[in-house]
């Protein structure tokens, strides 16, 4: 192993290192080099939120991905007048990761649970302008984004079959 530093090989602040620790704890970017990371600094907008605040609805335009460095987040989809939780989540986890492809809307709405929330926001047009520039990095990204919603799939095949089929799959399936 070599002790001598490569004059060529960029240095991080300490505020970049944080920022690339912070990102490594995604699924979205954990395999994603320092470098690639780097990438990212300029589009990562932190915004602070409120409690019972919304993010987005569903139907709306994925214009942006989050990540959520304080607080927690509801993700709820809407039945009639009603809304029912999908899923809680908090510190280190992202929502809206639709936004990485073009042309798609929210699935579910997003609603502040706790008293604020912290969340950083990289907008739809800039994760593409990275995508056309970095074409790596937008492979390792949309693989991540496929392994995700693998899981997801798994997850939701493990809940119908053991709910004894209490939906109708065919319904999902339609458009798989």
């Amino acid at each position: 192993m070599s002790l001598i530093r490569n004059p060529f090989q960029r240095s991080f602040t300490d505020e970049e290192k944080e920022l690339i620790a912070f990102l490594s704890t995604f699924q979205l970017f954990e395999n994603l080099t320092p470098k690639e990371h780097s990438a990212f600094f300029s589009y990562l907008y932190l915004r602070k939120y409120k409690e019972d605040e919304v993010v987005f609805f569903r139907k709306d335009p994925s214009h942006a991905l989050y990540l959520i460095k304080k607080g927690k987040v509801a993700l709820l989809i809407d039945q009639e007048q009603d809304f029912e939780t999908l899923n809680m989540i908090s510190r280190g986890q992202s929502f809206g990761n639709n936004s990485l492809l073009d042309r798609s809307q929210r699935p579910y709405s997003a609603v502040i649970r706790s008293s604020e929330a912290e969340l950083y926001v990289i907008p739809h047009v800039n994760i593409q302008d990275i995508f056309i520039n970095q074409p790596r990095i937008k492979a390792k990204m949309l693989a991540s984004l496929g392994e995700m919603y693998d899981t997801y799939l798994q997850d939701l095949f493990h809940v119908y079959r053991s709910a004894k089929g209490f939906f109708n799959l065919n319904q999902v399936s339609a458009n798989i």
